[in-house]
């Protein structure tokens, strides 16, 4: 008898052609056959009929990893991560709501294989969004018909999936890149048991360390000079600098302010204007 536990584990890509010998040995179940099983899992937590629903369905996760294969991964490594999928699809599957469990179970295969891609095919993460991994798998699909977009490609496609232009060029930049294995020590050195320390250091061309510190020493010296400032007006002045421009939320209209304080909106604007003029001859001394 076969061993229901193996089957569902692909332990290396040596025993994947057994692997799939075996699994299409199990036959495929009649919907009366899969109605009552699906309710005794349900409705008696039966184990039993779990694990039939499960070995009966591993040639469809076989079937749906073979369209990963361009991907560069182990598909013995894509079955089993569809298998998790199959797996929680007959645990939350309803037998009352009148489809069967293999359309049901696509949905569930297919989001732990998409997970697993996005895991493990780049080092650095091409998708993290959900609409990001949409257009990583839909370009993939379109790529393999297309091939290099030019610019009439790239419209065809960003109509076709409903997103921007520059979506589409992000995403292929993306997928187009490879990763680069950076070493900080020559091999030879490794080898050698020597520790360089005249290491290679990647660039980066975008910072700049002196004007990150010049900038947050200017922002800490201007917020110190206004917060001087705004102790040297009078209490209704520095409220109402506060409730036209320093608070968190949005500003505050004349018409607001001049009803709290009793007065018109053209007193407020006059009392805004007087006191910005004190701050900036507070600041600039």
């Amino acid at each position: 008898m076969i061993n229901k536990v193996q089957i569902l584990s692909v332990t290396s890509p040596g025993n994947l052609d057994s692997y799939i010998r075996i699994a299409n040995l199990w036959p495929m179940l009649s919907l009366e056959e899969e109605k009552s099983l699906t309710k005794r899992l349900r409705y008696s937590g039966d184990l039993d009929a779990a694990k039939t629903l499960i070995l009966s369905h591993l040639r469809f996760v076989i079937h749906i990893s073979r369209n990963y294969s361009g991907y560069g991964l182990l598909q013995a490594d894509l079955i089993q991560e569809g298998n998790i999928g199959l797996m929680k699809a007959v645990r939350r599957f309803n037998p009352e709501i009148g489809v069967r469990l293999v359309s049901f179970a696509v949905h569930w295969i297919k989001s732990e294989i998409h997970e697993y891609v996005l895991r493990n095919w780049r080092i650095v993460k091409v998708a993290t969004t959900k609409a990001q991994r949409k257009l990583f798998f839909n370009l993939r699909k379109n790529k393999k018909r297309l091939g290099w977009f030019n610019e009439d490609e790239i419209k065809i496609v960003a109509q076709e999936l409903g997103v921007s232009n520059e979506d589409v060029r992000e995403m292929e930049s993306r997928m187009s890149a490879q990763d680069v294995i950076f070493s900080p020590f020559p091999e030879e050195d490794l080898k050698n048991g020597k520790n360089n320390t005249n290491m290679p250091y990647l660039q980066d061309k975008t910072s700049n360390f002196a004007h990150g510190l010049e900038k947050d020493d200017w922002d800490k010296h201007t917020t110190s000079k206004l917060s001087n400032a705004l102790l040297r007006l009078d209490t209704r002045s520095r409220d109402i600098i506060h409730a036209r421009w320093l608070d968190n939320n949005k500003k505050n209209t004349l018409q607001k302010i001049a009803s709290n304080y009793g007065i018109s909106a053209e007193r407020v604007r006059q009392l805004e204007k007087n006191a910005m003029k004190k701050l900036k001859r507070a600041i600039e001394n």
